[in-house]
């Protein structure tokens, strides 16, 4: 997402400077409101001075593993419950950390703190080193006042996320493997095969089956024009990356996942859980709802689905019922819509939501546990695609020989 600098007055009427990283320039409008800031100027701002860390590349452009970020997170959550100062923790993290691209970061972020930044603001300054998921979370924190739990969701958020990347990888692994065997199979027979078809019939004076033909013409344009498809496919690459990067790009982007099959409901939910959790966090600790629904549809990490969360709080700012605004959100299920609906009857909004979580979760953790028989039917048709391009380019030209060999 883009990075915009902002300028903006306090309710004290002090001026404010920052960046902030959005999907647009409005939204960056709409979290200066809810934190109570009046925007002057918000401009977009290239790489170059938005105050990326270089840093995020080590050997050869290794970047900072999950693992770093959990370790840090609990950390620091363990020398903030125990009452330590932050600039002394961040100091202490910085001499003990184990990679140099680590401790460069938090020297920088120590630089900022001590220069008049606040931690979130410092952190934002590295988002290829700290996502924005995880410095939204942590301004919740600081906005609340427990910072040290908010440190904890975190490390236990990135904690589940890595689980379920893994049981993810572990279910697609033996899919993929097949569609990869059989995919080295058909350029095998393609490039070598049935070219050998190709001269056996020419040799007994008959013609190649039509399929055949198609797969020899490809075959052959693949051989002689390799850079051309090469250098065409780095080009889409990288328009494809430009592109989601842009605002509509990366709405468009980010719908499409949520509308993969079988692992597009797995991620929703998975980013539900995130709003949930944070929400929760935030209006339980007494953070105004307008201000929570602000901060943590930034923290969710899905252009299309923080749109959405957008349109739920600018119903709750019209006066509408959180439960209305999430069902016109189309984002929530009709047995999370009635959780809520009790949960503002009750005045528990903070817990039915944490309900919400743990619900989403468990659903989560059982599709994970049937990913592979669910993906199996998927398998099946692509196996048989490829199966019968095998087929029509090998069994055609062989029962085509059988056929001249009689005749002759």
């Amino acid at each position: 997402m883009p990075q915009f600098r902002y300028q903006a007055r306090s309710a004290a009427g002090d001026l404010l400077e920052g960046s902030m990283e959005a999907v647009s320039s409005a939204m960056v409008a709409d979290q200066l409101l809810a934190n109570g800031s009046t925007p002057v100027r918000i401009t977009e701002e290239s790489d170059k001075g938005s105050g990326i860390s270089v840093l995020s590349w080590q050997f050869g452009g290794r970047r900072i593993d999950p693992e770093d970020l959990i370790l840090f997170c609990r950390q620091m959550y363990s020398l903030t419950k125990a009452g330590v100062p932050l600039l002394r923790a961040l100091r202490g993290m910085t001499e003990s950390a184990c990679k140099p691209i680590m401790a460069e970061t938090l020297q920088a972020v120590l630089d900022d703190l001590e220069g008049g930044r606040d931690l979130s603001g410092a952190l934002r300054r590295h988002p290829r080193i700290f996502p924005p998921l995880v410095v939204n979370m942590i301004q919740v924190g600081e906005s609340s006042g427990r910072l040290d739990e908010s440190f904890n969701e975190v490390a236990t958020y990135l904690t589940r996320e890595k689980q379920t990347a893994d049981q993810i990888k572990a279910a697609l692994r033996y899919p993929s493997f097949v569609v990869t065997a059989i995919a080295i199979a058909i350029v095998i027979i393609t490039l070598f095969v049935i070219p050998a078809f190709e001269k056996l019939f020419r040799s007994q004076g008959a013609q190649l089956p039509l399929p055949t033909r198609i797969i020899l013409g490809l075959s052959n344009f693949a051989v002689s024009w390799w850079w051309a498809i090469l250098l065409a496919l780095v080009a889409v690459f990288f328009s494809w990356r430009a592109w989601i990067r842009t605002e509509q790009g990366a709405l468009i982007w980010d719908r499409f996942k949520l509308r993969l099959p079988v692992v597009g409901s797995i991620i929703h939910r998975a980013i539900l859980v995130r709003f949930a959790r944070g929400f929760a966090m935030g209006y339980g600790a007494g953070v105004p709802l307008i201000q929570s629904l602000a901060l943590t549809a930034q923290a969710v990490g899905n252009s299309y689905v923080q749109q959405r969360l957008g349109k739920l709080r600018r119903g709750v700012e019209h006066g509408d019922t959180l439960t209305r605004s999430a069902a016109a959100s189309e984002m929530f299920t009709p047995l999370v819509l009635q959780m809520l609906a009790v949960g503002e009857e009750t005045g528990s909004v903070d817990t039915m939501l944490l309900e919400v979580g743990d619900f989403y979760e468990r659903e989560i953790e059982y599709d994970i546990s049937r990913l592979s028989s669910a993906i199996e039917p998927i398998l099946i048709v692509i196996i048989g695609a490829m199966v019968l391009v095998l087929a029509l380019g090998v069994f055609l030209p062989m029962w085509n020989m059988a056929s001249v060999m009689r005749g002759g």
